[in-house]
């Protein structure tokens, strides 16, 4: 059914490329990352947030995943993002979750250690891997938020992969939840994550880093948005973490941009077509090429 996060994110380590994490939300997401990852036979995680799970039910996005991956041939795995409630996590791993994550971001350094170490046994029991966090990523998104980036700390990082046994770890090196990244330039501390990748050998995973494409936020304004100020990671400091060490690369604005745009665009160029389908048809074939576009930037073609 699923693949393994950790087999997809090893491979990528050995062939130095990045898997895709895309959050989902409802069918038309699913179906247009899917979509792209089958046309560019490239592997892909889907993920669902305890926000998302809120709205549309986890059953709902299960199943919805679950016969995605059936219907391809492309080796999908299924992610818990950003979990906090260890009754969510719980009720993740005994479906058939691929991985899920602690985000421990916000507590003390041994606190995180604490709670990872209990998510880890949970999941271990029933093989399912898991992402830890370590430093924290500013901005916000879904539920989670943060005023200030806390560089990840090398040292540190090694010794909490040790003591906690994650399998995989979210650095943070300058990234940012949300479109509203930054005030000024971005400036990812390279540096730091060449350090950490020395220091952990486990996959590593960057969030925060949609790059918020200047032609999809162009078409939302043209149909309505005020999206003054939004602001993404640069494709060439994408590239850079990808050759330090980055295999995983969280993807949600981008499409929630994009889904947007073409809903925007869609009802504003036909007014009297009130159709669903058309409506959220549209969108989906936006989300469909800013995935695709995604997925070729982090070199995952042809990897499935």
């Amino acid at each position: 059914m699923f693949a393994k996060t950790t087999s997809l994110l090893k491979k990528a380590q050995k062939g130095k490329y990045a898997v895709a994490h895309f959050n989902i939300n409802n069918m038309e997401i699913v179906q247009a990352v899917v979509s792209a990852a089958s046309r560019l036979r490239a592997p892909i995680i889907l993920a669902t947030s305890e926000g998302a799970l809120k709205y549309a039910g986890m059953e709902y996005l299960f199943s919805l995943s679950k016969t995605a991956a059936e219907r391809t041939k492309m080796p999908i795995a299924l992610h818990l993002d950003h979990g906090r409630d260890l009754k969510i996590i719980q009720k993740a791993i005994d479906l058939g979750y691929s991985s899920v994550m602690f985000d421990g971001s916000h507590l003390s350094f041994e606190k995180n250690i604490q709670i990872t170490k209990k998510v880890v046994k949970m999941a271990h029991a029933k093989g399912v891997s898991v992402e830890a966090e370590l430093g924290t990523i500013g901005g916000a998104e879904d539920l989670v938020s943060a005023r200030k980036i806390i560089y990840t700390d090398p040292q540190r990082a090694r010794e909490f992969v040790e003591r906690t046994g994650c399998d995989i770890l979210a650095v943070a090196i300058g990234t940012s939840h949300g479109a509203y990244k930054f005030k000024g330039k971005a400036n990812l501390q390279l540096g730091v994550l060449d350090k950490i990748r020395k220091n952990v050998g486990v996959p590593l995973v960057l969030h925060g880093a949609s790059g918020v494409p200047k032609s999809v936020v162009k078409i939302a304004e043209k149909y309505g948005a005020n999206l003054s100020g939004v602001q993404g990671i640069p494709d060439a400091q994408i590239k850079k973490a990808i050759r330090l060490g980055i295999t995983k690369i969280n993807i949600d604005t981008d499409l929630r941009l994009a889904f947007d745009a073409g809903i925007r665009k869609f009802i504003k160029d036909r007014p009297t077509d009130f159709d669903p389908r058309h409506i959220l048809g549209t969108a989906r074939e936006m989300i469909k090429k800013v995935a695709e576009e995604r997925i070729k930037l982090f070199g995952s073609i042809r990897k499935g």
